[in-house]
Order: structure tokens, then sequence, then C-alpha cells
């Protein structure tokens, strides 16, 4: 066998395993929209630039969607720009080195995310890594030029890599340029859109839960009655039986473990009485899962949101191993006092903050406080970031940590209670961005009014109130759905609601442990005492009775964006939006301003988001959307007389 047939299997090997690694991760739609999107825009970079040899931006876009969506968005990102790009420069046996050369661009992105803990660097110290992808670049079609040499030795291998130097230096110039140029900004966007649209759906395969319904309430008809439990245990109950043997928590029963969920479970349990610690299944609790994965806690969400799950369990937020959580927590501050100058991440990191043990009249929760009032908007709203459109998510984030920054009581805080005020739905609950209402909006809604002394019961549409609407999205097995409509990733949403059922803004304070009968392995404990609600007003003692000044915050939490973590609504998955981000950063974060990132928030019923593509479907996706804009670019080039 030759010796280059023997590297063209081994490289169709590497590009299988490479797609069959993001079909698996089986992308959410929004996220295969933004690789398709990313894929189009690197194929007319290289098409528009195509007169200067060797120089586009081709490069710098893979790696910058590896860096911000992770390897496998940015293996397809590379791989899918080399194959269609290809129909106008020419299909050959180069083809396949293209496509592994880029994709394994996209995968060194993530790796460099991964080395720089998600923080987003500066324009010289991008640039760099942008000229190291164009040389690798290069010695990849290198040595698909070595293996088709006549002999392949050492000093064949040098001789080839002599002849194409200048260009591979071109490359890596070019690279280096458009760094400086667009690179900082361009990363920016996509990391924001990654915090805002960043969990993944559950399919909506059917459950045999109706068999069990029926089976249930034939024996409730014949058994003694017994005392009925609340909502709040149900829901605790609920996450008990979701809970993962390694400790952890998926977005559903069953569903593979992340920081992301297991952190707004956690913080979900404790807001109902029930230490992180003792939640547990067959003998590893959610705090075992967090400490044993403290790298996964890259971003700045997952940062703030997995310290106030630490409080919570009554353990020191500053450390977690070796880790210093509040020394990194504090070097990503900036000089004006905000984080990543994303208001749910800085809602969030004032939770956190305070939630560390700094004062209220600290330089640091100060200064970031002050940057929050700041970014208050004309309708008493605030946006996801500085400029943008008021929504629920980011103001209930907001108001959690200016209640605990000891501004409770401030002219902004009412301008924001009144935009709440206006932003509430006929059912009595409320919408991300005047949307329907969804339950992870509204439980940021009400975390921020009660750390702002209200109380939610007092917030009315003819009889329907926040908490009447929570209820009545619990479903029969204890979990929260999403909406009337939606029962997207239960576990997150029913762990957000427990916390506004409770009455329970950020920061928690530690939750006492109980004894308990020991349970058998893999079975849930029993569900907690009910904690009795925190009056109305208690916004400021019940974040952080102990230790903890008055008026806990929430922090932005994710919804995918703004409820992952920090970010409110649909941050929630990192942070309320990403540790305190707000609706789209509910997948990064804790509550509306999730610490670790708030949840970005989640698509909207019945959207394309609460779907995952099945395999091939994605493949065919991307093409259907890079094709038909690449053969535009080339006609519009045709028309004025230019030669592809």
């Amino acid at each position: 066998m030759s010796w280059a047939l023997t590297a063209f299997l081994l490289l169709a090997l590497a590009l299988a395993a490479g797609f069959a690694w993001y079909e698996r991760s089986r992308p959410p739609a929004r996220v295969l929209a933004l690789v398709a999107a990313l894929a189009a825009l690197a194929v007319i970079g290289r098409i528009v630039f195509a007169p200067i040899p060797n120089v586009k931006p081709t490069t710098d876009i893979v790696l910058f969607a590896g860096y911000a969506l992770g390897g496998a968005p940015g293996f397809a990102v590379g791989a899918v720009t080399a194959l269609v790009s290809n129909l106008f420069f020419g299909q050959g046996p180069w083809t396949p080195w293209q496509m592994a050369a880029w994709g394994g661009v996209g995968i060194g992105g993530a790796a460099l995310a991964r080395l720089t803990r998600g923080r987003e660097l500066g324009r010289l110290a991008l640039a760099l890594p942008c000229a190291l992808a164009g040389i690798a670049f290069g010695l990849v079609m290198d040595v698909y030029q070595w293996t088709l040499a006549a002999e392949q030795t050492a000093a064949a291998f040098v001789i080839v890599s002599a002849g194409s130097l200048w260009f591979n230096a071109a490359h890596a110039i070019g690279n280096v340029a458009f760094c400086l140029l667009v690179g900082p900004a361009f990363l920016h966007a996509l990391a924001r859109y990654r915090r805002r649209f960043e969990v993944r759906w559950p399919t909506g395969a059917a459950s045999a839960g109706g068999i069990a319904a029926v089976a249930l309430a034939l024996m409730l008809a014949v058994a003694p009655a017994a005392p009925a439990a609340t909502a709040e245990d149900r829901a605790v109950a609920y996450l008990e039986r979701a809970q993962n043997s390694d400790g952890g928590f998926g977005g559903a029963a069953g569903q593979r473990s992340t920081q992301l969920f297991t952190g707004w479970a956690a913080l979900g349990a404790a807001a109902a009485g029930r230490n992180p610690l003792e939640l547990e299944r067959g003998g590893r609790s959610a705090i075992h899962y967090v400490r044993r994965r403290p790298g996964a806690l890259a971003d700045t969400g997952a940062l703030e949101r997995t310290m106030l799950v630490l409080r919570s369990a009554g353990l020191s937020p500053r450390r977690l191993g070796r880790r210093d959580l509040l020394r990194e927590l504090r070097r990503r501050r900036g000089r004006d006092g905000s984080f990543e100058r994303a208001v749910n991440l800085t809602a969030f990191g004032v939770l956190a903050l305070r939630a560390a043990g700094e004062e209220p009249r600290s330089r640091a929760v100060r200064g970031s406080a002050a940057w929050l009032a700041r970014r208050q908007n004309r309708d008493g709203g605030f946006g996801f970031a500085p400029g943008s459109a008021s929504d629920v998510d980011s103001t209930g984030a907001v108001l959690q940590a200016l209640g605990a920054a000891g501004r409770a009581r401030t002219p902004g805080t009412r301008r924001a209670i009144a935009y709440l005020r206006r932003a509430q739905a006929p059912s009595g609950g409320f919408g991300m961005e005047g949307g329907d209402a969804n339950a992870q909006s509204t439980a940021w809604a009400v975390q921020g009014l009660v750390a702002a002394g209200r109380d939610p019961e007092g917030f009315r549409r003819g009889s329907r109130t926040p908490l009447g609407y929570l209820r009545s999205l619990q479903a029969a097995n204890g979990s929260v759905r999403y909406s009337r409509t939606s029962a997207q990733t239960p576990v997150w949403v029913t762990a957000q609601a427990l916390a506004a059922l409770r009455r329970r803004p950020f920061p928690l304070a530690p939750v006492a442990r109980r004894r308990r009968p020991a349970t058998s392995a893999g079975t849930p404990s029993g569900a907690p005492a009910a904690a009795s609600p925190a009056p109305p007003g208690a916004a400021a003692t019940g974040a952080g009775a102990a230790a903890s000044p008055p008026g806990g915050a929430s922090s932005a939490g994710a919804s995918n964006s703004a409820r992952d973590d920090s970010r409110p609504a649909r941050s929630r998955a990192a942070a309320a939006p990403t540790p305190g981000q707000p609706a789209a950063t509910r997948a990064s974060t804790p509550a509306p301003a999730q610490p670790a990132l708030p949840p970005p928030a989640p698509a909207t019923p019945g959207s394309a988001e609460t779907s995952s593509f099945a395999p091939g479907r994605g493949l065919a996706a991307l093409a259907a959307v890079a094709l038909p804009l690449g053969a535009w670019w080339l006609w519009r080039r045709t028309r004025r007389g230019l030669r592809a």
C-alpha cells in the first residue's frame, strides 16, 4: 500500500470520527444555524480574498468558532468550509487534507478556550494563536505534498516545506492582520450568542409516565388518605429522582450530567431547605460532582454560579480544590466594575462576591452595583447587555444584585419594579421579552421582587399571581414545565421554580445539614422537610442570612445564556443569563444572572431549539445553507466579469 493511499485512509477515518463526534453532540437548532452561518462566512471570505494568495480570514473564522462554540462545532465549521469552498476552487485529493486541517484549527480553538478558561483575549494575545493556526494549516498541507513525493524522507519533507514557506508565512501574517482588525469584536459576539443559546433541549420522546400516573391514581383511590405533599416537596422529590449516579444532573432525568444543570439543581434544593451535600445518589452528592470536575468551570458565569452553590452548602465559596475561585472572579472584573461588560454576568458577579463574604460597602460590590444601576433603560428594565432591550430575566437578576448590594430601596429599583408590573402576562406569569409567560422568567421576576422587598402575591392579573402560575405548571411527577406548551429542561426549570416558590433570592444562606436514615445506593433520598417561606419583603435577608448582608440578589442565571449559571430567563445555562444570565443565557450560570452564567433565555415553546437533529440531518442542513450562499456570491462575481 502506497504512502498516499495509507495517509488518505487514515485521513478519511479521522474525518469520519470528527463528523460522528459532531452528530453525536446533537446540537440544538440555533447552534446548528450558527455553525452553518459561520461556515458560509468562511467560504465567502476565502472566495472574496482569492486574488491574494493565502491571505484570507477563513482560518481565523474557524479558530474563533471553535473557541466560542466548542471542539465539535469548530471542527464542523472548518471541515464544511473546505468541502464547500472547493466547489469554486476545484475538488481533488487535497480536499480531505484541507478539511482535516481546518477542522483541526476549530478543535485547536476549543483547546485555546480551555487553556485560557474561557477568558476573552485581547488583540495581541489572540493574534499569536491565529498566526500559529496558519502555520499549522500549512504544515498539514505540506504533509499532503510530501505523501505525493517520490520519497517520504525527512529531507524530502524539508524540501517541500521550504517551497511553501512564503505561502505559509503569508497565511500567518494575513491571519494576524484580520485578527487585529476584527478578532476581539467577532469573538465577543460569538461568545455572547453562545451564552444565550447554549442549552440543549431534550427531544420530544414520549414517556411511560401516562401508565404510571393511571396506576398511581388507582392506588390513591383505594389507599388511606395521607397528608398532601406541598408543591415544593414534590418538586424536590422530582430532583432527587432525576439525579444521576455520579451525583450530577442533566437537563432531564437520564441525561448526561453537566456543571450547569448540577449547579442549578443544587441551588433549587438549597432554596427548599436541602443542603446540596445531602442531595445524593449512590453515596455521591451534587457537591461531589462539582468538586470532581473543576476544569469544566471555565467561564465567568460558571464561576459565579459555583460560588453560590458552595455557599448554600455551608462550604467556602472561595476555593474549589486547588483553585481560588474568588481570586479568579476578581481578575475577570473590569476597571469599570463590570464582568465582561455583560449585565447578567455583572449581576451574578455581585451575588458571588457577596456569597464570598464581601460587604455591601466594599469597593468591588459598590463599583459593580453602580455599573449595573447605570445600565437601566428608560422603561425601567434591564437588558442582557448595555443598550439591549429590557427583558424580565435580566431585570429580575439585577434586582437581586442591587438588593444584595444594599440598594433595594432606591428610585432605580422602584422603576424596575414598575417595569415588571407592566410586563406581567394575563396568566399571572412573566415572559422573556414581552412574549408568552414561562416558568423561568417568572422565577426571575419573583426572586427580584422579593429581593426588592415586595410581595409577589401583590402582583396580580385579575386573580392570577406569579406563584399561582408556577404551581399551575407542576406536572404529576413533581417537575415544573417551562410553559403551557413546553416541558424542556425540566431539571433546570424545576430548580429555578423552587427558589421562587420558596421566595429565596440569591445568594442563599448556608443550609443546615440534618441527620437522616441512610438510603440504599441508587435510591433517591426522601423529600426534604418543608422550609417556611420567607415573608414578603425578606428579599434582603433571604439571600444571605448568616455572614451575608441583607439583600441576597439572584444572579443572572442561565436560560441557556441567562439561565445557565448566571443568566435569568434564557441564559439559564451558564449564568440568568450566565451565572446570572437572563432568559437567553439560561444555559450557562445561576439564575437571572446565574453564576456560572445566567441562562440564555430558552427558546419559545414550539421553536426549533426544543429538539435535536437526528444524525445526518445536521450535515444536510449545513450544506443547504452554505451551498446556496456560496452559489449566490459566485453568480454575483460572474456578473461583474470576475473569474473564480
